[in-house]
């Protein structure tokens, strides 16, 4: 044994990670494959494989519990045990690795509980479902800053969602244009606006321009309303852009910044965390590629837990009958999922949104039964006939619907901007 290994230090904390798996073997000798490649085997014994090392380092199989069979292999390229029977094995297993194999340090945490797994040949289907972490992760990352009370109080919105939309088209307005509709939002009222995904830091609208044009719409508003709108600017760039940018925010006056999570990573959004003055908007473009498969991936579970340690305030969870492909029942796992008690605290504002409008409200509403979220409409509310702050309006009517149990088209009867949204998306 080495001097190293002599001085190691043992803790007790363990992470533990939760999988659906699907195999063409049983799921015990799957649950020793994942457990042996992750932590001190490999294909073949090798002689460092000692009784003690595997003592110290061994990830352990807590739980196995079968979930049927299947006929067909979800993946491709599964490698087939002798005299195979054609049925493929599905279940979730827990598995725990020592918190000391990698530390409190998420991209190493990733390479544990993910890494090579995906690759196996004795998988046919395998989805990370959820991670349960020690405190010392909470001791490495502070999470979020400023989460939904912060946000809240920066907002000036209370005992109710913020409402906000995203600036479309998506590719974004020539400057005069993006300062009008900011400057008409800001006066009416609206709660929060953020730059589209697609748009960042591009040649023909320079992030530095687009910054003191909002800025200068939104400090005319407030100074004739006493409301200063939110506005996220999207930063999502290399890591020293990040922070040129976030700067150029924040001393403009600016609020919020937003990053595309999967663009930047884990570690890209932790460290703009360390220095972030302001809110940051999590945006999850891209995430389907983690999920959409059924039997590959990740579930939003384990992945907002990832992003609320890293620093996410405001993290995206699609939206009920929404333009993508999830499932309303996924979406309202996701919202809850954001709620739920992480390591003591990690408030992070769960952000509604995809083809999202005032009828969305009751059925978001009555699967949350809370108010506790961001609820974001693009052409909900942009391409209200009564123009976009009759949408805003719209919106805020169809929660107040909403919360007090009152049907839609009844509450439409009384208030203008209700009906005509009902008249124009036609899905009350």
């Amino acid at each position: 044994m080495s001097e190293g290994m002599k001085e190691l230090h043992v803790s007790s904390d363990r992470v533990t990670a939760v999988y659906l798996v699907e195999t063409p073997y049983s799921l015990e000798r799957a649950a020793e494959v994942i457990a042996g490649e992750q932590s001190t085997g490999t294909f073949t014994a090798v002689p460092g494989e000692t009784a003690r090392l595997k003592e110290l380092h061994g990830a352990r199989i807590e739980r196995i519990e079968p979930q049927g069979e299947s006929a067909q292999p979800s993946l491709p390229g599964a490698k087939l045990p002798a005299g195979h029977d054609g049925s493929y094995n599905r279940g979730l297993i827990s598995v725990s690795f020592p918190l000391h194999n990698f530390g409190p340090s998420i991209p190493n945490l990733m390479s544990a509980v993910a890494g090579n797994l995906y690759e196996l040949q004795e998988l046919s289907g395998l989805r990370l479902m959820d991670l349960e972490l020690p405190q010392a992760f909470a001791d490495r990352y502070p999470g979020p800053k400023f989460g939904i009370a912060g946000t809240r109080r920066l907002a000036g919105v209370y005992d109710r969602p913020i409402l906000g939309t995203i600036v479309k088209p998506s590719i974004g307005l020539a400057m005069e244009d993006l300062q009008q509709l900011v400057g008409d939002m800001a006066l009416a009222g609206m709660d929060f606006i953020k730059d589209d995904e697609l748009n960042a830091n591009p040649p023909y609208a320079p992030l530095a321009v687009k910054v003191k044009a909002v800025m200068e719409a939104v400090e005319r508003a407030a100074d004739k309303t006493g409301r200063k709108l939110m506005y996220a600017f999207n930063i999502t760039g290399d890591i020293e852009e990040m922070r040129r940018h976030h700067e150029v925010v924040v001393e403009a006056g600016g609020s919020c910044v937003m990053v595309s999570i999967m663009s930047i990573g884990l570690a890209g959004l932790a460290h703009l965390s360390s220095y972030s003055e302001v809110p940051i908007h999590g945006h999850r473009n891209q995430w389907g590629l983690m999920t959409r498969s059924p039997l590959l991936g990740m579930e939003f579970t384990a992945f907002q837990k990832l992003c609320r340690l890293a620093g996410a305030d405001h993290l995206h969870v699609n939206g009920l009958n929404s333009k993508f492909y999830e499932s309303n029942e996924s979406v309202v796992r996701s919202i809850q999922a954001c709620a739920a008690p992480l390591l003591g605290g990690y408030e992070t504002m769960p952000v509604v949104s995809s083809a999202q409008w005032a009828g969305s409200a009751p059925a978001t509403y009555e699967a949350i039964r809370s108010v506790d979220v961001m609820h974001l409409a693009g052409g909900g509310m942009l391409a209200h006939p009564d123009g976009p702050a009759a949408g805003f309006q719209s919106m805020k009517l169809g929660w107040e619907a909403a919360v007090q149990g009152i049907g839609l088209n009844e509450y439409a009867l009384k208030h203008p901007a209700l009906k005509r949204a009902i008249e124009k998306y036609g899905r009350s």
